[in-house]
C-alpha cells in the first residue's frame, strides 16, 4: 500500500479509501444491493489487511447503519491511531423541519450522533455532502470551525459542488480566521471527466486533497458492456448519472477493456490507474460488496500507464450535463 498525505496537511492516508455506502441494511435503504454487518465486517477486514487505512462513510447511509457497522468493525480490527475516518453530513436523517442542511444546530447535532453510532471521540475528516443553498456559507463554515476546536473533528472537507462555491467557503473561512476544507470529494472517472474543467485545477492550485467518488462509475467501467448486476439493475442514482451518455460512454469502456486485455489484468484497474495518475487526485473511494472489489483496486497501485494508454482512454471523451453540484 501506497500513503501520502491528505491535501496540505500532515494526515497520512492510504491512495485508496474504502467508501461505506455499500454497508447497512437493504431493508431500511434506498439500495437494495447493500451488504449485512456480517458481509461488511468481512470486506472492512480485508481492506485493514491490503493497508487501506482510509475509510468513508455518511450519516444518511442507511440511516446510520453503515457508520455503526464501520465503527464497530474498525474498533474490532484497527488501531484507531493508525486510521483516517471520515463521515458527511447534508441529506435527511428523520423527517420533519431541519431534517436537512448545513445549519449550525444541523451540524452541532449530527456531529454528535455521528460520533456516538462510529464509537469514536473525534472523526479525522468531516465533510459537507452538498452545498446547502438554504443557508448562509458563514454560519456553515463557524460551525464547522467550533466542531474542529471542540476535538469532534480535525479536518473538515466538502463534497460534489461548483468550484466557485468551493473557493467561496474556504475564502469565508480564510477571512474570519476559521478552519478551511482541505479536501474534496468529487464526480470524477473516466466516463465523467467534467471537473478537470475547474474543480481539479483549483484543488492542485490550493494543494487539496482529491477523494473521487463512483471512481469505477458505479462499476459500468469494470466489466463488459453486455454484462448487468444486481446493482446496475436496481440503482437509481447510478442510472440518473450514466443513463443519458450511454452510447459514448460504451466506446470508452471498450477501449478499457482492450487495455486490460493487453496487459493481462481486470478492467478495474486500468480505469484506476487512470484515476491514479490524474493529478491531483489523493485517494479514490472504492465500494465495495465482494472481496475482490478491494483486492483488484489495490492491484491497480502497481499499474502505470504510458502516455499513449491515456490518450486513447481519454480522445473518445466528450462533454457530459454537470453530474453531482445540485
Amino acid at each position: 500500500m501506497e500513503y501520502v498525505k491528505l491535501g496540505n496537511t500532515g494526515l497520512d492516508v492510504s491512495r485508496l479509501c474504502l467508501g461505506g455506502m455499500s454497508f447497512g441494511d437493504p431493508e431500511k435503504w434506498i439500495h437494495p444491493w447493500v451488504l449485512d454487518e456480517e458481509h461488511s465486517r468481512l470486506i472492512i477486514k480485508r481492506a485493514l489487511e491490503l493497508g487501506i487505512n482510509f475509510f468513508d462513510t455518511a450519516n444518511v447511509y442507511s440511516n446510520g447503519i453503515s457508520e455503526e457497522i464501520m465503527g464497530r468493525a474498525l474498533k474490532d480490527y484497527a488501531n484507531r491511531d493508525e486510521i483516517a475516518i471520515a463521515t458527511k453530513l447534508y441529506f435527511p436523517t428523520h423527517e420533519g423541519p431541519n431534517a436537512v442542511g448545513l445549519s449550525r444546530k444541523a451540524i452541532m447535532s449530527e456531529i454528535d450522533k455521528s460520533l456516538e453510532r462510529l464509537g469514536t471521540d473525534y472523526v479525522d475528516l468531516y465533510i459537507i455532502h452538498r452545498w446547502d443553498y438554504n443557508t448562509p456559507i458563514e454560519e456553515t463554515m463557524e460551525a464547522l470551525h467550533d466542531v474542529v476546536k471542540a476535538g469532534k473533528a480535525r479536518y473538515i472537507g466538502a463534497s460534489a459542488m461548483y468550484a466557485w462555491q468551493f473557493l467561496k467557503a474556504n475564502h469565508v473561512a480564510e477571512k474570519n480566521g476559521w478552519t478551511k476544507f482541505v479536501s474534496m470529494q468529487n464526480h470524477l472517472n473516466l466516463l465523467y471527466r467534467e471537473e478537470e474543467r475547474e474543480m481539479l485545477p483549483l484543488c492542485k492550485e490550493e494543494k487539496i486533497g482529491v477523494t473521487p467518488y463512483s471512481p469505477l462509475a458505479s462499476g459500468r467501467l469494470t466489466r463488459d458492456w453486455s454484462e448487468t448486476t444486481k446493482r446496475s439493475e436496481t440503482d437509481k442514482s447510478q442510472k440518473s448519472k450514466y443513463g443519458a451518455t450511454e452510447d459514448t460512454d460504451r466506446v470508452i469502456v471498450e477501449r478499457v477493456a482492450e487495455i486490460a486485455k493487453k496487459r493481462g489484468v481486470p478492467c478495474v484497474q486500468i480505469a484506476l490507474a487512470w484515476l491514479l495518475q490524474k493529478e491531483p487526485v489523493t485517494a479514490p473511494v472504492i465500494g465495495a460488496t465482494k472481496l475482490y472489489h478491494i483486492e483488484d483496486p489495490v492491484a491497480a497501485l502497481s499499474i502505470h500507464l504510458t502516455p499513449e494508454e491515456v490518450a486513447f482512454l481519454e480522445e473518445p471523451y466528450v462533454p457530459h450535463l454537470i453530474v453531482g453540484p445540485l
